[in-house]
């Protein structure tokens, strides 16, 4: 089997859709280069090399499909697909032609002929198989498939946007005159700096004001007897002559006596229950109205018992 060729410049910091297409690139021209003699059935290594390869396309391909518009992916793989089926037909009956004539070495002249026999139908299988192989290759060359395996690893690159020139569109633009402002604006002459002196009269400052002579000195107010005023007013009302609230004698607190701490309160006596009704007796006497049990009748009840 042909070794896969290395594929140059691959690195793991470069973009995959860059590694997909020098991938696609090596793998492509190997299933090219292999084809060249691919229908002389003297030479079946040829046919296995081209298969081997092939393969090694169809693989990549399917690695790398979110690299590809799915345009140019789908027939470009489509067509790969059937080219390695077509090396398939051609492989199958090489190997078995390979492993008869070496098993047909070992036999005598008595078994040469049933070999000969099955060998031939392996031939036709051969060739048919090389007929079906070179419609294949045919339908290659003509859909043009290098050619189209070559753009679709070109629609797997980003280009690197170009660098645009300013300096180069931009014409230079002439350095504007400076301009003469003493000459268009007249002198004006520079005040000097104000006599603050001159402008502003010293004021004498202010003597203090004698505050004891303007407030004169309140005499304190005597703090006025309010008992004096209200007297005691008797009480009226309905609640007079009654004691107080809290003069009252304490009441027994209501309700069932206290129980002492960690004992339980005794249950209240259960009703009695009234006896059940009986079907053959009176409702409003209460007196049974079955008939008294004859001989006859604890004679039968007797036997059924037995």
């Amino acid at each position: 089997m042909a070794k896969a060729r290395p594929i140059k410049g691959l690195s793991p910091d470069m973009r995959f859709g860059d590694a997909a297409a020098r991938t696609v690139r090596v793998r492509a021209q190997e299933l090219i280069d292999h084809s060249e003699g691919v229908l002389d059935t003297s030479s079946i290594q040829r046919v296995h090399a081209m298969r081997v390869a092939s393969r090694r396309l169809r693989a990549v391909l399917e690695i790398h499909r979110a690299c590809f518009p799915p345009e140019l992916f789908k027939p470009v793989l489509r067509e790969v697909k059937d080219l390695a089926d077509a090396l398939g037909a051609r492989r199958d009956p090489d190997v078995q032609l390979a492993s008869i004539e070496e098993f047909a070495a070992a036999l005598g002249a008595g078994e040469q002929a049933g070999i000969a026999l099955f060998a031939d139908r392996l031939r036709a299988e051969q060739e048919e198989g090389n007929r079906v192989l070179a419609d294949a290759l045919a339908r290659m060359r003509h859909s043009d498939l290098p050619a189209r395996l070559q753009e679709l690893a070109d629609s797997a690159t980003t280009p690197e946007p170009a660098v645009e020139d300013v300096s180069a569109e931009a014409p230079e633009s002439p350095a504007a005159e400076s301009v003469d402002v003493s000459a268009e604006v007249p002198g004006v002459p520079v005040a000097g700096p104000a006599d603050a002196s001159a402008e502003v009269p010293d004021v004498p400052a202010a003597e203090p004001a004698d505050a004891s002579a303007e407030v004169p000195d309140v005499p304190a107010a005597e703090p006025t007897d309010v008992s004096a005023e209200v007297p005691d007013a008797p009480a009226t009302g309905p609640w007079e002559g009654r004691p107080a609230l809290w003069d009252l004698p304490a009441q027994p607190a209501a309700g069932p006596a206290a129980t002492p701490l960690g004992e339980r309160p005794p249950r209240p006596p259960r009703p009695p229950r009234p006896a059940p009704a009986r079907p053959d007796a009176d409702p409003a006497t209460g007196t049974d109205l079955a008939p008294a049990p004859t001989r006859t009748g604890l004679l039968r009840v007797l036997r059924r018992s037995r």
